[in-house]
Parts: structure tokens; C-alpha cells; sequence
């Protein structure tokens, strides 16, 4: 299994790293393996922690009432081809047909209108952790683009004004910034196009990474909505003067995507490469048994390397395999450090460590375990997000005409005036898409229209 085959491995790979199981007998439709889903947690609960500290967490109805989705004609036109319908309850026709959540503006801001009442109320800061539907006529491919998303993070927040709700998407992008840093993913942000953009927000801000196959991935978005919804639900509030107002809100998400962008940009032929903060498993300890008589002794070792080791979710492989099988099936799972103990180790008060990202091995006196495991730890996140930004950096190019793009695999930066015809054609012109926008320094011509301009646009071909 090549990663070079990108498709094939990450397909191969969800099964046999115990991630997700493609077999369930519906399309789109996807079942967490134990395993995956101990990621998956681990991998959110650090979102969660850096939400908690200003947001509050709540939970929305999944179904829809059909006058409510309907409301914001904009937002469910983007919607409308993808929407799940139930139109009935056991044998009962329903009177008024249920949408099951595309997405939760239209569940949510109804409660906003009840809740918010003054200036007092504001900010609002809410998220919830839930599944969401989409009807994808697209290829689905697990993690990546499915029919139902079952691990949407999304935050809505509400504000006294429209710079208020700016300053929150300037929040969110260091927050997103912070997660993915921390995971070792690289990211690229930019402003989608106005054609792009989330249906009813005023602008969209996207964070993207490039996928071992050249094509980008998008992995997490942010919305200033404005008053539009505002409006459509009647959110109002008493302003300091006594006078109603609506108020100003902006969203803003991340879905199983993120497992998706961990799993393919720093994993590698053997299988999974894990960061330690989320691997399921960080320590693996495994005794290499020579003689009958070492048995026993063995075993006392590698429990006190799990008790020296307490502070990190470590695992003592007893089974009755050979080493080479062991370390077959924990680097498939990409646990970052493997702690290895024989009877010359034994011998010399020591173990031996070895870190899954280089393949690396070393002698470690016991009484300087914990502090190298330690400083192991940040060395491996180190090294696979390097290798993952220099990855990225190299499939990067700025190019002079859109046909310069024509056929290659990356990402590519290119003058744009901005215009929605000239972007149009430099798609045509490229096969690709324009992700997004962002202001450069220096100023340059529009290949379309020649035009100066300080803008470029960001191509890539996009799952």
C-alpha cells in the first residue's frame, strides 16, 4: 500500500487502521470504528477546550420545520438539491414536512429571537458538536464528502454590531489557527468569492490544505452573516438608547474533514502518523521475550515504564505475537513512541525507544525516561508539521497565466482584479478553482483584463 496511490491508501487505510468502516448499506453513510472514534473524541475535545473559553456549549433539534428552512430564501437556495425530507411519523403523514439539519441556522436563530431581548444579552456565544445531511450527488468518499456529517463543530455568536461580529471572525481564525497548528496540518486562509461564499453571509473566510494528491481540502470556514438572518428571524435587541436593533452574527465550523487532513498529510506507507496530544495511544511498551526465564522480569520492567510513564496513555502489548508483528500492527495505528524492553536492556538499565515518524531508535537509561519521553513528545509534532508545511510550500506557485495551472497538481497564486467575469474565466483557463482571494504588497495586472490590482487568487482543484 503506496501513499503515492493516494485513493487506494486512504481507503485501505480507514479499514485497517480501524478508523471508519465504508461498508454500512447506504451510501454516504459511514459507522467510527472504536478506535476512530477515540481520535475523533481526542481530536475535538481540544477544539472544545479552545471554545470553552468564551463560548458556551448547547445542543439544537436535528429536524426542521419546513416554514423555517424555507424562510431565508438565499441560505436554503445553496441547500435546497441537498436537503433530506421526512414526511412522516410511523404511519401518519405529518402536516408540515421535517428537513433533517443541513445545516443550523434555520434550527438555531428561531431560539436566538426568544433568547436575546437587550444589549445586555449580547455577545452570544454558542457551539454544539452535531450529525448533519446532505443529499451529495457528488462522489462521497469517507471523512471527506459524505451524506450525513456526523461531527460538525459549529459556532453561532450574535453582536451589537457589524464590527463586533468582524472582530469575531478575527477570533475564530486565530482559534482555527491554534488547532490546526497544534495537529501539524498546514492551512492557507483566504476570502472565497462572492460566488462562493456561505449562502447569506455577507463574506466567507476558508482555511484549506493540500491533500498528498495535490488537491486541496477544505477544513474549516468562517461566516460574517451580518443582519440577513437577523432579519429573517427577527433578532432584536435594546440598544443603550432604548432603540431595537438587529443584531449582527457570524458562524463558523469545522467537520470530520479535520481527521481527514490529520490522517493524509502525515501518515506514510506503514500507515498512521499520529501527533502525541491525540493519538489514541501514545506509548506502546512491548517486551521482547528471549527465554522462559526473562519472562517474569520482563513483565515487572515494562510495568514500571507504564507506571514511569502514568501521566500519558501508554499500553503493555502482552500478546503472543512476534515483535516484528507488534510493531506491525501499532505503527499501522501511528502511536508515536514505542518503548521496547529486552533482556540486554534489562542488563543495562535501560529500554530501548523508538519514535514512529523517523523510524529512529535509542538506548534511554531508565531514570531519564520520563524527561526524554517528554521532550520526544514535542520533537515529533515538530517534525511531522515541518514535513507536512514543506510539503504544502512546495506544491505552491506562483504563476503569470491561468494555463500555467492547466493540468498540474497544488496550489497556485495568480494576479486577479477581483471581477466575477474575469474569475470565471481564469477557472476555465486553469481546470481549477479559485478558493479564494488575498491582498499582496505589491501590485501586479490581471491576466484577463490587465488591470492593476493587489489581489491574487488562490487555484487549486478541490475535493
Amino acid at each position: 500500500m503506496k501513499k503515492s496511490e493516494f485513493s487506494e491508501w486512504f481507503n485501505e487505510l480507514l479499514v485497517d487502521a480501524q478508523i471508519m468502516d465504508v461498508r454500512y448499506p447506504v451510501k454516504g453513510f459511514y459507522v467510527w470504528f472504536p478506535f476512530g472514534f477515540n481520535l475523533r473524541n481526542r481530536t475535538y475535545n481540544v477544539l472544545r477546550s479552545l471554545l470553552d473559553t468564551d463560548h458556551e456549549e448547547a445542543y439544537f433539534p436535528l429536524l426542521i420545520p419546513e416554514h423555517e428552512l424555507l424562510k431565508e430564501s438565499e441560505h436554503i437556495k445553496g441547500f435546497e438539491d441537498e436537503v433530506f425530507w421526512v414526511t412522516r411519523g410511523g404511519s401518519t403523514t405529518l402536516d408540515v414536512p421535517l428537513a433533517l439539519r443541513p445545516t443550523s441556522e434555520t434550527a438555531m436563530y428561531p431560539m436566538f429571537s426568544i433568547w436575546i431581548r437587550s444589549h445586555a444579552d449580547l455577545p452570544l456565544r454558542l457551539y454544539q458538536l452535531v450529525n448533519t445531511f446532505r443529499y451529495e450527488t457528488k462522489h462521497t468518499r469517507p471523512l471527506i464528502r459524505l451524506r450525513e456529517i456526523t461531527s460538525f463543530l459549529e459556532a453561532h455568536t450574535a453582536h451589537e454590531t457589524w464590527e463586533d461580529a468582524k472582530l469575531q471572525t478575527e477570533v475564530a481564525i486565530k482559534l482555527y489557527k491554534e488547532f490546526y497548528d497544534g495537529l501539524g496540518v498546514p492551512y492557507v486562509i483566504s476570502r472565497r468569492p462572492d460566488w462562493d461564499k456561505f449562502p447569506g453571509a455577507d463574506y466567507t473566510i476558508a482555511f484549506d490544505t493540500l491533500m498528498p494528491d495535490g488537491k486541496s481540502l477544505q477544513i474549516g470556514t468562517i461566516h460574517h452573516l451580518g443582519t440577513k438572518f437577523a432579519k429573517t428571524f427577527d433578532i432584536m435587541y435594546e440598544d443603550r438608547d432604548g432603540e431595537q436593533q438587529y443584531v449582527n452574527q457570524t458562524c463558523y465550523g469545522v467537520s470530520e474533514r479535520c481527521i481527514a487532513a490529520l490522517i493524509s498529510v502525515h501518515g506514510d506507507d506503514k500507515g498512521l502518523i499520529l501527533p502525541p496530544e491525540v493519538a489514541p495511544t501514545q506509548v506502546v511498551i512491548i517486551p521482547i521475550f528471549k527465554t522462559a526465564a526473562d519472562d517474569e522480569a520482563l513483565i515487572e520492567a515494562c510495568e514500571w515504564v507504564a507506571r514511569e510513564l502514568s501521566e500519558y496513555r501508554t499500553t503493555i502489548d502482552l500478546a503472543d505475537e512476534r515483535p516484528g508483528a507488534k510493531y506491525y500492527k501499532w505503527e499501522r495505528q501511528g502511536v508515536p513512541i514505542r518503548v521496547e524492553v529486552g533482556p540486554r536492556d534489562l542488563a543495562e538499565g535501560s529500554v530501548t525507544v523508538a519514535r514512529r515518524d523517523t523510524g529512529e531508535k535509542e538506548s534511554v537509561p531508565r531514570a531519564q525516561l520520563s524527561a526524554h519521553i517528554a521532550q520526544l513528545a514535542c520533537d515529533i509534532l515538530a517534525n511531522i508539521a515541518g514535513k507536512a508545511h514543506a510539503f504544502m510550500l512546495s506544491k505552491t506557485n506562483v504563476i503569470d497565466k491561468p494555463e500555467e495551472a492547466k493540468g498540474q497538481h497544488g496550489m497556485f497564486k495568480i494576479a486577479w482584479c477581483g471581477s466575477e467575469d474575469c474569475g470565471r474565466t481564469l477557472e476555465v483557463l486553469s481546470d481549477a478553482d479559485i478558493l479564494g482571494e488575498f491582498e499582496e504588497a505589491s501590485e501586479s495586472f490581471c491576466p484577463i483584463c490587465n488591470a492593476t490590482t493587489y489581489v491574487q487568487a488562490l487555484l487549486a482543484r478541490p475535493y
